[in-house]
């Protein structure tokens, strides 16, 4: 019973073999939903649009192998003082992955293929 309004709160699981105090359920919610945010975290900003295994070790290694190229690319931008962002920093780097460019210059030719149009026979759906 709460002492401010004396409501009964009964907090339910699908636990049926312990009988568990609310609090205990609480906490464990309160858990599943910072576990939630962090895969919501990693998929957003470690490129892992899905796993590629469900099991413990396949888990761990994709995010351990995704959370060190995730910090490469945040020190290339601090060093390098690059304006881009940390998404379009790894893009960059996944389409000149096996290319033989200094990484400033592939940079570079991004930023200059983004403010210059390319020429493209494609029809324009406005241009009537």
């Amino acid at each position: 019973m709460t002492p401010k309004n004396d409501r009964h709160l009964r907090f339910l699981s699908n636990n049926f073999d312990l009988d568990l105090p609310a609090l205990t359920i609480r906490l464990l919610y309160k858990s599943r939903g910072q576990v939630e945010l962090f895969f919501k975290w990693i998929k957003q900003h470690l490129r892992i649009a899905a796993f590629c295994g469900y099991s413990e070790n396949a888990v761990k290694t994709q995010i351990w192998i995704a959370a060190p190229v995730y910090v490469l690319a945040a020190l290339l931008r601090k060093r390098l003082a690059l304006e881009a962002s940390l998404h379009e920093i790894l893009q960059v780097l996944s389409v000149t992955l096996f290319e033989q460019v200094p990484i400033l210059q592939a940079f570079h030719d991004a930023d200059s293929q983004e403010k210059s149009p390319a020429f493209s026979n494609q029809l324009n759906l406005w241009d009537l």
